[in-house]
């Protein structure tokens, strides 16, 4: 089998440690993703799914356990050598699309990769690329309040993926979308990760979208199984 694209071993994680009112949201949690594999991270809400991705694209660092990222160690690593890290290997995805208003679908795509040293060109290239991926590349030069939900996760998926990353990580990415809206959504989502070889962590509490990843992690009262 190949190395793991994202290895935690016994990732410990306790805000407002040693105060009262202290509240553990991981104890010893560990996960392993393979290229092209992708694993549901299932838990409701609160329950820490959102630290452990966190933890996951160095945007946070455990307390105790370690993280590594095609296999570099990265938990006692600087802070420029994680940013630089994240922005290479990782991309992020979010309930909410986080898109920038003022730029266009196109131009939200192009921006993470003129900030990687890509040239324009080539940068305009690939988005339009990613664009006709998902199916929307007739909206590239809408802004995202001209578009509906449903393209706008879409155009958020197709920028998470600009800078080619090996890890992609989800957070609840169509909480907000409606049944079937979600269900198209998230059938591009699958085949963009088959397609590209990524390695997927998607965390939701929608059961039935669970079911249809490689497998299923759940994650109560701070451990996973």
């Amino acid at each position: 089998m190949n190395e793991p694209v994202l290895q935690l071993d016994a990732i410990d994680k306790t805000y407002n440690k040693g105060m009262p009112g202290e509240v553990c949201v991981l104890r010893g949690a560990s996960v392993s993703v393979q290229p092209g594999e992708v694993v549901a991270l299932v838990a409701p809400s609160g329950a820490g799914k959102s630290t452990l991705l966190h933890i996951a694209g160095l945007l946070d660092r455990p307390d105790a356990g370690r993280v590594a990222i095609g296999g570099a160690e990265m938990t006692g690593q600087s802070d420029r050598r994680r940013t630089a890290t994240r922005r290479a290997e990782v991309g992020f995805v979010y309930q909410f699309h986080h898109l920038l208003p003022e730029f266009t679908a196109l131009e939200n795509i192009v921006l993470p990769q003129l900030a990687a040293g890509r040239r324009r060109g080539e940068a305009e290239a690939r988005a339009r690329d990613l664009l006709a991926r998902v199916g929307v590349e007739a909206r590239a030069d809408h802004r995202p309040a001209e578009l509906s939900g449903g393209e706008q996760q879409r155009v958020a998926f197709c920028r998470a993926l600009a800078n080619a990353p090996r890890l992609l990580l989800a957070d609840e990415p169509t909480g907000n979308l409606d049944p079937a809206t979600a269900d198209r959504v998230f059938a591009t989502l699958m085949e963009l990760v088959r397609d590209t070889g990524l390695a997927a962590l998607i965390a939701t509490h929608n059961l039935e979208l669970a079911a249809r990843m490689d497998r299923q992690l759940h994650l109560e009262d701070g451990h996973l199984s």
